[in-house]
């Protein structure tokens, strides 16, 4: 691996032909995907290295949505995309809009750009965007899989609330959803809009790629795929390496667990077979989390939850879960 993690690294390009090097650099992606998802794989502690404290002050780009009418001034709901999107993914659409429904309910909604993607900075993709890397403000409603359930498990008293989508104990599909996304990178994919990013920055090749990992038929519109790949954003080496459920036993919260009901590399697409993936959530990494916490799958609705058919069901459920707690 060491000439693939040469060319992976490197930012400078020799006499050769762009499109020579180009190619050797997608071959080494290539290469790095083949070789994390072998049996027995070390890729990851080889690719991010040991645990190691990184700190540093990076710009980050945020939105605070107020309602009109009526406040509820007691609570904010902390929305966090997942890799692949910016903080557009919660108002994708007319219709398929989280910050319109909250904003119908009377919510207030916080919501902005991951460290590393869309009018944020973009430092090392490497050693400084990971998964579990930021602290977030104290608010009483959160959601969004692995940077929440990190946030939960490293500071448990910085919600009040969690829901998480796209998470389960099963995660045995990440190989099939990734291997189809053919992720390559970005700067070179797409040079437009992701010029300049190190080459630790992944997006989808494809339209196909981006439907495989987000999407699952018939139970979505076209034209939402279609924006999806005319947006989308990137995910990092440091991201994948570090995507993993932790267990975060001191959060005494509530929690929501909402799916779609066929995600792929969350579910194997399935959350239902051969158990309730969602249900099983709280036992397994949530044991102290309150009694009011619930689960919820979006029927027809893939890892992209907010894309689908089935999204307002899921804005309804967790409107409802957050009301019965209280928030």
């Amino acid at each position: 691996m060491r000439d693939a993690e040469y060319e992976i690294r490197s930012t400078k390009y020799g006499m050769r032909s762009a499109k020579i090097a180009i190619a050797l650099f997608h071959h080494a992606i290539t290469e790095l995907f083949v070789e994390a998802f072998q049996i027995n794989s070390t890729l990851a502690e080889h690719v991010v290295g040991s645990q190691n404290h990184v700190s540093g002050t990076y710009d980050i780009y945020s939105q605070l949505c107020f309602p009109n009418g009526t406040i509820n001034a007691t609570t904010i709901q902390f929305l966090i995309h997942g890799a692949g999107f910016d903080r557009s993914y919660w108002n994708v659409a007319p219709g398929y809009s989280y910050v319109d429904y909250a904003a119908e309910k009377g919510y207030t909604t916080s919501l902005y750009d991951r460290l590393g993607v869309g009018l944020s900075d973009h430092p090392d993709p490497i050693q400084t965007v990971q998964v579990v890397g930021i602290r977030a403000p104290a608010h009483p409603a959160s959601a969004h899989r692995y940077q929440t359930n990190g946030v939960t498990t490293l500071h448990p008293d910085d919600f009040d609330a969690a829901v998480l989508t796209g998470f389960s104990p099963d995660m045995s599909g990440v190989l099939v959803a990734f291997a189809g996304s053919d992720l390559a990178i970005a700067s070179q994919k797409l040079p437009l809009r992701l010029s300049g990013l190190p080459n630790g920055y992944l997006t989808t090749s494809s339209i196909e790629g981006t439907q495989q990992l987000f999407f699952r038929a018939p139970g979505f519109d076209p034209t939402l795929l279609n924006i999806v790949e005319a947006t989308k954003q990137t995910i990092t080496l440091g991201e994948f390496f570090t995507s993993a459920p932790k267990v975060a036993a001191k959060f005494t919260g509530p929690i929501d667990v909402v799916n779609g009901e066929n995600d792929l590399p969350n579910c194997h697409g399935n959350c239902l077979v051969p158990y309730n993936k969602a249900a099983a959530v709280k036992d397994m990494f949530y044991p102290a989390a309150s009694n009011g916490s619930s689960w919820f799958l979006a029927a027809g609705a893939g890892h992209g939850l907010n894309l689908h058919y089935a999204a307002p069901a899921a804005y309804e459920h967790i409107h409802n879960f957050i009301k019965a707690n209280g928030f």
